[in-house]
């Protein structure tokens, strides 16, 4: 044997190593089972989302073919294209994060966040008037 390295020492060492072997083989098995139970979740989203939208062009359709028994079947197309525009406008804006209530009351108060948000400077303030604009006198042919 050369150096400090004892027959404990080699029993520690394999301990350790088959320690780690252990922790590693546990981990990546609980790994394993939560992802199983997530790809399982996010199929189910994503065929919850598939149905919603084949429902949803269902929907239009008959919305179509109802406003078609009395006008043409362009119109009847633009109407629907409008309705369903209309309600993602609304859908995004309710997805859109509102400032509070009191913003406009508290924009003044200390420790507020300006208008712009952090770091934007704010507008500089606008006179009550136009500025008054200088007469020029009347020109002199000479």
């Amino acid at each position: 044997m050369t150096g400090p390295e004892t027959p404990l020492t080699d029993l520690d060492k394999g301990l350790t190593d088959e320690l780690v072997r252990t922790i590693r083989a546990e981990l990546r098995e609980e790994l394993r089972e939560q992802t199983r139970k997530q790809r399982r979740k996010a199929t189910l989203y994503a065929a919850s989302g598939a149905a919603a939208l084949y429902a949803g062009a269902a929907a239009a359709l008959a919305v179509g073919l109802v406003i078609d028994l009395g006008l043409p079947d362009w119109a009847a197309a633009l109407i629907v294209a409008g309705l369903l525009g209309a309600a993602a406008v609304l859908l995004r804006n309710a997805a859109r994060p509102r400032p509070p209530k009191d913003a406009a009351r508290d924009a003044g108060a200390p420790g507020a966040v300006p208008p712009g948000g952090p770091g934007v400077p704010d507008a500089p303030p606008m006179p009550p008037t136009a500025p008054p604009v200088p007469e020029t006198p009347p020109r002199r042919n000479t």
